[in-house]
């Protein structure tokens, strides 16, 4: 059984990126110059938005947060997107989810520029995808892909089977591994005998947010799994994802840990995105 290390690979990438940026300011450029919009003060959403300013900072870019109290209005959040996408300063554009319970996430979303929406889930990016047109990726869906490729992991002609029909992983997931010519089916809650599907996969990601919710009698022998869950359990000091991992690994080739899995992927990928978003902004070469 190999372990798939999501710490080691996000900071090849984050290397990559910090190559990139220091190509673009040696030329005279401004790095690139993350915003971050923040409604309301989930102690979650803080902690992940600060993860993101300090994997900005790692690689040299700018980042910003802009903060509107939880009780902000749908037009303050999206007058604010507003107000980013017509900045010339900033290159990408960030939402942290989710937001107050009486906004329209989804609307607030959609006011993104696709040229800035470097976390890739507007209704305009997911239907770039789905199109099969160029424009920005979800980065956890896109972290995984990016683990599969550099573990040699084929993905041409296997079957791959994704638990969870989320636009922020489970679509966006299917429609990449789509896209590199597996075949795909998304599971969900109401999925009859989820176990029979899911043996049949070469390639299992979970992404449904249940705790151990898969274990190792239900992944066929020598599949890679994918573990993008993240649960908190009441009475344990540790974290656990939606796969429970003794079990797993006791049957996989591959396997994601969870923490020091997916987790690292999804920042360092939305920094290349950032990247990626200056460059064409700027009419800048790779």
């Amino acid at each position: 059984m190999t372990l798939i290390d999501g710490v080691k690979q996000s900071r090849s990438v984050r290397d990559g990126v910090r190559d990139g940026v220091a190509a673009m300011t040696s030329r005279g450029l401004p790095a690139p110059h993350l915003a971050a919009v923040l409604i309301g003060d989930d102690p979650a959403s803080v902690t992940y938005v600060g993860m993101k300013e300090r994997g900005c900072r790692r690689v040299g870019m700018r980042s910003t947060v802009y903060r509107l109290p939880a009780d902000a209005s749908q037009g303050q959040a999206e007058a604010l997107i507003a107000q980013l996408n017509a900045s010339p300063d900033v290159d990408g554009i960030l939402v942290q989810h989710p937001v107050p319970r009486g906004l329209d996430e989804q609307a607030i979303l959609d006011r993104v520029s696709p040229a800035k929406d470097v976390d890739g889930l507007s209704t305009t990016s997911l239907g770039l995808l789905a199109a099969g047109r160029p424009g920005f990726r979800a980065c956890t869906p896109l972290g995984i892909m990016e683990l599969l490729d550099r573990y040699n992991i084929e993905i041409e002609g296997r079957e791959a089977v994704v638990v969870g029909r989320s636009n922020i992983l489970g679509k966006p997931m299917a429609l990449l591994m789509l896209q590199r010519h597996a075949t795909v089916t998304i599971c969900h809650s109401r999925t009859a005998d989820l176990a029979s599907v899911t043996r049949r996969a070469d390639i299992l990601v979970v992404a449904v947010g249940r705790a151990e919710l898969v274990t190792g009698d239900m992944i066929k022998e020598g599949a890679t799994v994918v573990d993008a869950g993240y649960n908190r359990v009441p009475g344990r000091t540790l974290d656990v994802g939606d796969v429970e991992f003794k079990s797993a690994s006791a049957v996989a080739s591959h396997i994601t840990p969870v923490p020091g899995g997916v987790g690292p992927m999804t920042i360092a990928m939305l920094l290349r995105n950032t990247l990626d978003a200056a460059r064409a902004l700027r009419g800048s070469p790779a």
